[in-house]
């Protein structure tokens, strides 16, 4: 990633209107932040979420709160705690999310 012509700023994420994404069960609600190619999101599941599709893009994440488990197509299982955080390239891994208490994340894609 090669962040370019991005002037010094900051973000209120409480200012941010968020949009909600149904997933299989539960609720997405993003506030998002475009610079160039990059997207950078705040994001909250609500409890019992489940991701509606296996993604294949690239994410930076990290868990602020709450719980995220993230299932790999190839079966591996990996559970997110606040402060912790995972990587993954585009089309490197697929990869669903899930959450049974809710979390709340901060993602760069």
């Amino acid at each position: 990633m090669r962040m370019t012509a991005i002037p010094f700023g900051t973000t209120d994420w409480t200012t941010i209107t968020p949009t909600q994404h149904a997933g299989d069960t539960g609720m997405a609600s993003w506030r998002t932040r475009t610079f160039g190619d990059i997207r950078v999101r705040m994001v909250e599941y609500t409890p019992g979420y489940l991701a509606d599709h296996w993604c294949e893009k690239g994410h930076i994440l990290l868990c602020l709160s709450g719980e995220l488990t993230t299932e790999l197509a190839d079966g591996r299982i990996f559970v997110l705690k606040p402060g912790m955080s995972y990587q993954v390239a585009d089309g490197a891994e697929p990869h669903r999310s899930s959450t049974e208490i809710g979390a709340t994340l901060f993602i760069v894609d």
